[in-house]
Formats: C-alpha cells, sequence, structure tokens
C-alpha cells in the first residue's frame, strides 16, 4: 500500500469517493454515500480488509499521475521494463447508483497486468458471498450487492478475485465496479467509454463556471472540483472529508470520522462558493444548513449527517489495525454531542452573508434565526468545548465568546438593514456586554495579548479570526500583539498549530501537526494588516504542500513532511480558495466579513 497519505488521490461521484493510490490500489471506497460502511478498508488495516489493485506484473519503474484537465478523472501512468500502461479512474455521474470505473490503456510494449480484489463488506469485516456472472462477478453480503464486470476473465484465489491480461499500444480494457441493493434487480453496467466522456463532461463544464482568476486560478479550480466532489448532490452537504480515522500524529489516537458536515465551516464555505461564482452551490449549502439546523434550538449540534441526520454514534472498530497501526479506528462523531457556542455566531454570520449576497432569507429562516438567538441569551455564560471540540474540560473559550458575539452583532445588523422583526435593543446591549467582558476576561493585560480562554496564559490559532469577524480591527494594538504571539509561540515554518497541545486542555496524549485551515487564516490576517509580501509567500509555502493531483490533508507535519489527517479535508481547501481571493482581490473575503 502508499506509504504516505498523500500518495493517495480521490475519485468521486458527488455521492460517495474512493481514495486511489499510486499503486493503483483503491484501499478505501464507502457505498452508496460518504459515511456508508466501506466495502474498500485497506487504508486502515491490511490487504485483508478490502482492495482493489490494477497494476503490471513487473516492476514498476516510473509513476506519474493527473487529473485530466478541469474534471475528476484520475490518470495514473505506470513505466516498467515492458513498457507503459495509463490507468484511467474515476466514478461515473448522474448515475442513480454508484459506479466505479477503471480503463486499463496501453500505451508503449506489451505489459502484463493483474487486476487483484478483495471484497470486505462492514469496514473490512464481512466477507461476502463471491459468485460467478455472465461478464464478471458479483459479491453479496446482507443489503451489499456489488458486480464487477470486464472483458477479462476473472477466478477466485484466496479469499480473492483475480484477473489478468496482456496490453498492448491502443488497448483499452475496461473494469466496472457498481453497487445495488442486495434485494433489488442489479442496473445494467454503464458503458465505460460513454461513461468516462460524460464525466469530463461534467466536470469541465462545472469548472467553466469559476470566476476566480489572476496566478493562482488552477490550484483554485483544483480546490473547487475537490468542494464539489466532497458535496451530496441529492442535499447540498459538504463532508469535511471522505475518510475516517487518518491519524493527526502516526501511531497516535486522534483519529476520528470526518465523513460529516459542520457547521462551523458555514461561513468559510459560503464565502469560497460565492467568490468563485457558484451560487447554485451556495444556495444548496445554505438550504442543507437551514434544514439541518431546524428544530428546537436547544438541540443545536455542531455537526449533521450529509442529509441532516442527528444520530452519529462513536463507535470503535476493534478488528482494524488503523492507518500505520494509528488506532483506535473510529465512525460516528462523539463531537455531535458537545456545546460549542461558536456555532451560533457561524450560522448567523452566514446567513447574514447569505442575505447579502443576494440568497435572500425568507421569513421561516429569520424565524428560525430568531429563536436560535433567543436560545444563545440563556447559555452564552455557559463554558462549552471550544472550536478544537476539546475532550476536556469544558471552558470560557474566547473564541467562543467572540463568534457568540457574532450571532447577537449579526442579528441586530439583520434587523437594521433590512427591517426585521426581533428585540434589536436587548440583543444590542448583550452584543456590547459580552464585548466589554471578552476584552477585560480573554485579553491578558500583562501579556499583552488576547488568550485562549478565560485565564489562560497560552494564545489558541482560533484568535487569528477576531479581526475577519468584525470584532477588532486588525490595526487595533491588541490585535497586533495576539497575532505576533501566535507567529511566535504556534507557527513553525510560516504554518501554524492550532494550539500548544497539553494532556490538561483536550484530555488525549500526543501531539499533532500544523494545522492547514489556520495557517490560511494566518495570510488573510496578514493580508488585513497590510502584509502583503510577507502573506503571498506564506500563501505559496502553503501551495507547495499540496501533493502532485493538488490535494491536501487536514494537517502536514513539518519533522516528516508528510501529511496528516483526513484526506482530502473540504475545510484546507476552502480556506485556500478563500486566501486566494484575499491576495488577488482589493474586496475579498476577510475584508468583506470585517465590515459585515
Amino acid at each position: 500500500m502508499p506509504s504516505r497519505i498523500e500518495d493517495y488521490a480521490l475519485i468521486g461521484d458527488c455521492q460517495s469517493a474512493a481514495l486511489v493510490g499510486r499503486d493503483g490500489s483503491i484501499d478505501w471506497l464507502s457505498l452508496p454515500r460518504f459515511d456508508s460502511d466501506a466495502c474498500f478498508a485497506a487504508m486502515l488495516g491490511t490487504q485483508d480488509n478490502g482492495f482493489w489493485k490494477i497494476a503490471p506484473i513487473a516492476k514498476v519503474r516510473r509513476v506519474t499521475r493527473r487529473y485530466r484537465e478541469r474534471s475528476m478523472t484520475l490518470e495514473t501512468e505506470m513505466e516498467t521494463d515492458e513498457g507503459t500502461i495509463v490507468l484511467i479512474d474515476f466514478m461515473a455521474v448522474s448515475e442513480p447508483e454508484p459506479d466505479v470505473v477503471r480503463l486499463v490503456v496501453g500505451k508503449s510494449g506489451c505489459v502484463r497486468v493483474r487486476s487483484e480484489v478483495a471484497f470486505r463488506f462492514g469496514y473490512g469485516r464481512i466477507v461476502p458471498w463471491v459468485q460467478r456472472i455472465p461478464g464478471g462477478v458479483q459479491a453479496i453480503a446482507g443489503p451489499d450487492l456489488v458486480r464487477l464486470t470486464s472483458p477479462v476473465p476473472m477466478h477466485g484465489e484466496n479469499f480473492r478475485t483475480v484477473g489478468e491480461l496482456m496490453v498492448r499500444p491502443g488497448d483499452r480494457i475496461p473494469f466496472v465496479l457498481g453497487w445495488s441493493r442486495s434485494h433489488e434487480t442489479p442496473p445494467t453496467p454503464v458503458d465505460p467509454e460513454r461513461a468516462l466522456e460524460a464525466c469530463d463532461a461534467f466536470w469541465q463544464k462545472w469548472a467553466m463556471r469559476c470566476q476566480v482568476e489572476g496566478p493562482y486560478a488552477e490550484i483554485v479550480t483544483r480546490s473547487l472540483l475537490t468542494l464539489k466532489a466532497l458535496t451530496y448532490a441529492p442535499t447540498g452537504g459538504i463532508v469535511a472529508a471522505p475518510t475516517t480515522s487518518l491519524p493527526e500524529q502516526i501511531g497516535g489516537v486522534r483519529n476520528w470520522d470526518y465523513r460529516f458536515c459542520w457547521l462551523r465551516d458555514a461561513t468559510f464555505t459560503l464565502y469560497a462558493l460565492v467568490s468563485a461564482g457558484y451560487t447554485d452551490e451556495a444556495r444548496a449549502w445554505r438550504d442543507w444548513l437551514l434544514r439541518a439546523a431546524a428544530g428546537s434550538p436547544s438541540q443545536l449540534q455542531i455537526l449533521y449527517g450529509i442529509a441532516g441526520e442527528r444520530r452519529l454514534v462513536e463507535l470503535e472498530l476493534d478488528w482494524l489495525d488503523g492507518y500505520e497501526g494509528s488506532r483506535p479506528v473510529r465512525i460516528g462523531n462523539l463531537a455531535a454531542e458537545q456545546l460549542q457556542l461558536d456555532v451560533y455566531g457561524e450560522i448567523m454570520d452566514t446567513l447574514h452573508l447569505s442575505h447579502a449576497s443576494g440568497l435572500a432569507v425568507d421569513d421561516a429562516g429569520w424565524n428560525l434565526q430568531r429563536a436560535l438567538v433567543k436560545h444563545l441569551e440563556t447559555i452564552y455564560a455557559e463554558p462549552d468545548s471550544g472550536i478544537w471540540e476539546v475532550r476536556g474540560p469544558k471552558r470560557h473559550f474566547v473564541h467562543s465568546k467572540v463568534m457568540a458575539w457574532v450571532a447577537f452583532d449579526r442579528a441586530v445588523k439583520s434587523i437594521e438593514k433590512w427591517r426585521l422583526d426581533g428585540p434589536v435593543d436587548r440583543w444590542r446591549a448583550i452584543r456590547d456586554a459580552l464585548h466589554a467582558e471578552i476584552c477585560e476576561r480573554g485579553y491578558d493585560p500583562r501579556l499583552k495579548t488576547f488568550v485562549q480562554y478565560y485565564g489562560a496564559k497560552e494564545t489558541d490559532a482560533s484568535l487569528l479570526l477576531l479581526p475577519q469577524v468584525g470584532f477588532l480591527p486588525a490595526d487595533d494594538p491588541r490585535i497586533i500583539n495576539t497575532i505576533r504571539a501566535i507567529e511566535r509561540d504556534l507557527v513553525v515554518d510560516r504554518l501554524v498549530r492550532r494550539y500548544l497541545p497539553t494532556r490538561g486542555l483536550d484530555g488525549l496524549p500526543g501531539g499533532e501537526g500544523v494545522f492547514l485551515a489556520c495557517s490560511f487564516w494566518h495570510v488573510d490576517t496578514l493580508v488585513l494588516l497590510g502584509r502583503h509580501e510577507e502573506a503571498r509567500a506564506h500563501f505559496e509555502r502553503l501551495l507547495a504542500l499540496a501533493n502532485d493531483v493538488g490535494l491536501l490533508a487536514e494537517e502536514y507535519d513539518p519533522e516528516t513532511r508528510r501529511m496528516l489527517g483526513n484526506f482530502p479535508q473540504a475545510l484546507s481547501h476552502v480556506a485556500l480558495v478563500n486566501s486566494a481571493v484575499n491576495l488577488t482581490r482589493a474586496r475579498g473575503p476577510a475584508r468583506h466579513r470585517q465590515a459585515m
């Protein structure tokens, strides 16, 4: 299997996704949705937990890969002493059920190629019943059925399905893996060549709508394509990542399931989509948010399933060894049960931005906002688990309090600007009192900086957002000194850690890498401070971390020079888009948001 997370690439159909290694192996595939049980889970265990590899039998001397122009179709070129093949991988779009299509194309020489697949349902635990069908094989276990069809003869070998072929120049040999419900008649397999043409046309047409120009247009388009691929088309929800339990520290326990939608990503995501001209996707994301948050404000969660599901029970899968021995492997996410005050601010900020961007919120939407702020009145003084979802004691995190201030601020401004109905005088008074409290209790006059939580002596990367949300101007001495403290304590090689990890804060052993979204936030703050050359240098340092096909994980380890955390990470790519726009437009998301 690939030795590093960045050796994988993403293919997807806006419903589910697969990770393909440089060696031609699909080691992660969840069907039929992003959050479904994986049928290939070798990434989190061994090949016995499910994989599908297509590669030359002879030793591969060189591998190069790319996405076809402005698409999510992956091409992996493998060169051997016998010759060279190109493996084309994609997921068919606009199909009712997921189809993974793989084409083996001969480029030079005569290359012997082997396809080997181990079907394993239930995250690698369940060995299905495999039987021959005309043109291939099918595997069934419980509710799931997958069919693998190809002109290549296949046979069983050690609980795996194997086929071998000789590939000559000009050959185009297809394999199609389709999922369906086991109690239903499987659909007819897609035509591989027509599916490829439709797939490329779909992605290229979508990419053409991008309105970001300038020196970073190509990497911005790639990030937006990645974001689109992580969007669950039926609902508009965007998963934080298509994977679970890729570690924040190799061998550590900070392994979480990210196949859900986080409310705190909402404003960043909306800015990225609106700035790039994708108003339909922005509206779909906004509408998902409204549906997910609907109901009693006291039951608001910080994350939901891709269709708005609320029950995200966290479990540990003890039969999986974890990525490079990083255990436990988790599905579900216990953070859904935490109190995090910042999400109230994120919802209000997102909907305020929606209104300002022409995506008007109707009366029902404003009624929901008003109910959320009314509930926030009763809880904003409580401690919470904070933006980093710490599993230690609750505290009065400064970022949380600032985002609570944002909620009241945006409510007041919405009433004032659009003449909406609400107790504006009361909310204005709470807003102003909370601002004063944060400046008194969240700021250390001896250190001359804002701190992580009331009474703390350490800073926190989330404080980079204070000027961006308009809490204080970027040139306020308290903000300037806070940025200096972050740069002194948390910046490593132009990259930003979230905080100084201590067991007392988050209740977990070990550490983590630098957090890429925070590093982009630093770029945005430097733009606000007028430090444009530094901002550009830091931004280009971040771009250099993307893998060979332009993908970013959640974190990066400067010492081992490898990516960490779930991959690819939507928030990293959203932050990249926003920073690029901040650097190339006079009024980018950071300046716009601080003036909201």
